[in-house]
């Protein structure tokens, strides 16, 4: 049993009976196994909710790469792959990672090699997604999660270059897309492509639908918090504790449980 306090109540929580969903608990095994201790009931709980959902959702076989970058008592944990192959860490340290809050880039070197190709995924059923608890600042075209720089087949999502709005989106398309958003917006943004003529984008909350025709993917693997190559570079000095990379996806389904799994991480933890 433990406790989690929300607004200076305190609750129970315990594990449902008849235990964890099976991935769930897979994943909150191979947490605790790099962290080398026991996660909070509460925090498990909160793991087993999302993975519960997403698949009541019908949202989860989507889902191919992801991390949840918050609630492991380590960086190590926090690499540890929800579904997929485990990030390459590149330059990352244990001071830039919060339990609550995710992990930060410097938006200059550091970045995640998500280790998935961004051609793995079919052209015309394909999504990315990242949740951010603090927005990059950098303002010159930063990557939050992207494979490619010059918008042939493609898949971003980019920070804006101010007074730009905050994202550039595209996915597997030949130009760039503005979502129009607070420069501010954190929390949720994605993108899904489910068809050749359009995608879907969301941030701040909201959906909208851009028609944009997919050409064929670029053949490199996408990275979280940055891509090295760029001159200048274009890395973000964001904060994230989530991200996503699989097939086309309902987006405002997965804002909600991503949203929610960040409410009570931050609520299970002291």
């Amino acid at each position: 049993m433990s406790v989690i306090y929300i607004n200076s109540y305190q609750f129970a929580v315990a594990a449902p009976p008849g235990g964890y969903d099976s991935d769930a608990q897979s994943y909150i095994t191979a947490v605790e196994a790099a962290d080398g201790q026991a996660l909070e009931t509460a925090v498990k709980a909160a793991i087993n909710v999302f993975v519960v959902g997403c698949k009541t959702d019908g949202i989860w076989n989507a889902i191919k790469a992801s991390c949840i970058l918050a609630g492991a008592r380590t960086l190590s944990g926090a690499l540890v792959p929800l579904k997929g192959a485990a990030p390459t860490n590149n330059n990352f340290v244990s001071g830039d990672y919060n339990r609550k809050t995710g992990l930060v880039g410097d938006g200059s070197t550091k970045y995640l090699d998500s280790n998935r190709n961004n051609n793995a995924d079919p052209q015309n059923d394909r999504h990315i997604a990242i949740y951010s608890t603090s927005a990059d600042t950098t303002r010159n075209y930063a990557r939050y999660l992207a494979a490619g720089d010059s918008a042939q087949g493609d898949t971003y999502i980019v920070g804006g270059n101010s007074p730009s709005p905050l994202v550039l989106m595209v996915a597997c398309a030949s130009g760039n897309f503005t979502l129009t958003a607070p420069d501010t917006t954190t929390g949720f943004i994605g993108i899904s492509r489910g068809s050749a003529s359009s995608f879907a984008a969301r941030a701040a909350s909201s959906n909208s639908t851009l028609a944009s025709a997919s050409i064929t993917p670029r053949n490199e693997n996408l990275r979280v918090f940055g891509r090295p190559g760029e001159i200048p570079t274009r890395y973000v000095n964001a904060r994230l504790s989530f991200y996503s990379i699989g097939e086309s996806l309902d987006l405002a389904l997965l804002d909600t449980r991503v949203s929610t799994l960040m409410t009570d991480i931050g609520a299970a933890i002291p």
